[in-house]
């Protein structure tokens, strides 16, 4: 596990950059933290790290996002936050996304927590502060 502290946004990309080393494989990244810890804007960095250029926002309503990386790599930003029902995953074909190969971040997987691959990449974040954040990597 890795754990990393950071004092502000600025910091963002070394948090980026080790959670793309720890991926080991994986493809699915687990982001869990309260409303406001910053699951968002780590997949912003993250999308950044790996050459994208589009608009990272929360997928809130859409569930689903498809960012574009450098040699056109897909990244899928899932935000389950809103779901009542774990069968809207299966609506939104979750095992074709969790299973392509392509990189995929889950903003509340606690929603949907039976679906998850095996071993996924976990991300807990802690806000210490205002702009302060605690990222433990597993």
């Amino acid at each position: 596990m890795k754990t990393i502290h950071i004092d502000s946004e600025q910091q963002l990309p070394q948090v980026a950059e080790a959670l793309l080393s720890s991926l080991e494989g994986r493809t699915v990244v687990a982001l869990r933290g309260e409303m406001g810890a910053g699951k968002t804007t780590l997949i912003r960095a993250v999308a950044e790290a790996l050459g994208a250029d589009d608009q990272v926002t929360s997928p809130t309503f859409a569930l689903v996002n498809q960012y574009c990386g450098a040699n056109d790599e897909r990244i899928f930003h899932f935000d389950f936050y809103r779901i009542d029902d774990v069968r809207e995953a299966f609506d939104l074909g979750y095992e074709e996304y969790f299973y392509s190969g392509d990189l995929c971040f889950v903003e509340w997987p606690e929603k949907i927590e039976q679906l998850l691959p095996e071993h996924p990449v976990t991300v807990r974040i802690t806000v210490d502060g205002p702009t302060e954040r605690t990222f433990e990597i597993e």
